[in-house]
């Protein structure tokens, strides 16, 4: 299995970043880190909606993302953006390294140009359907457990 972190940069929704907890929990991720204004446990919404994962699941809240990135980099992780671009492989065919940092963006926005920049890969999830993308939890936990299947 990989050692695999995950970056939620920039997540307003306290409900998407509780769910983004549970889902840790669920498939063992190493460490989340909460980056830019991300809100943490002690918000009473991200608590309630992470159900006791945020004791469990190691986290930290960091305001600087691109310090983060070139730490995580220095350590030999390989920093995967989620993100629908076109430089981005399709999840499926994606094969993780040992250490793997997901990077997660903000819920309408994205993953911003500079830190997509910064990522040594970019993946998507294929869809079938008239919508273009999914909620970032579940974007997420799609493609934590496919990352983490595959390793």
């Amino acid at each position: 299995m990989p050692e695999l972190h995950i970056i939620a940069h920039n997540i307003r929704s306290t409900e998407n970043v509780g769910a983004i907890f549970r889902t840790c929990d669920s498939l063992g991720i190493s460490k989340l880190w909460l980056t830019g204004y991300t809100p943490t446990p002690e918000h009473p919404k991200v608590k309630k909606t992470a159900l006791g994962a945020e004791a469990s699941v190691a986290f930290e809240k960091t305001i600087n993302v691109e310090e983060l990135i070139a730490k995580l980099k220095e350590q030999g992780f390989r920093i995967v953006g989620l993100e629908l671009d076109e430089r981005a492989r399709a999840l499926d065919l994606y094969e993780a390294g040992p250490k793997v940092v997901l990077l997660l963006g903000n819920e309408v926005e994205g993953i911003s140009p500079y830190l997509l920049e910064q990522c040594d890969d970019l993946v998507f999830i294929k869809q079938k359907g008239v919508k273009e993308s999914l909620n970032v939890s579940v974007a997420a936990g799609i493609a934590m457990y496919s990352i983490m299947l595959k390793s």
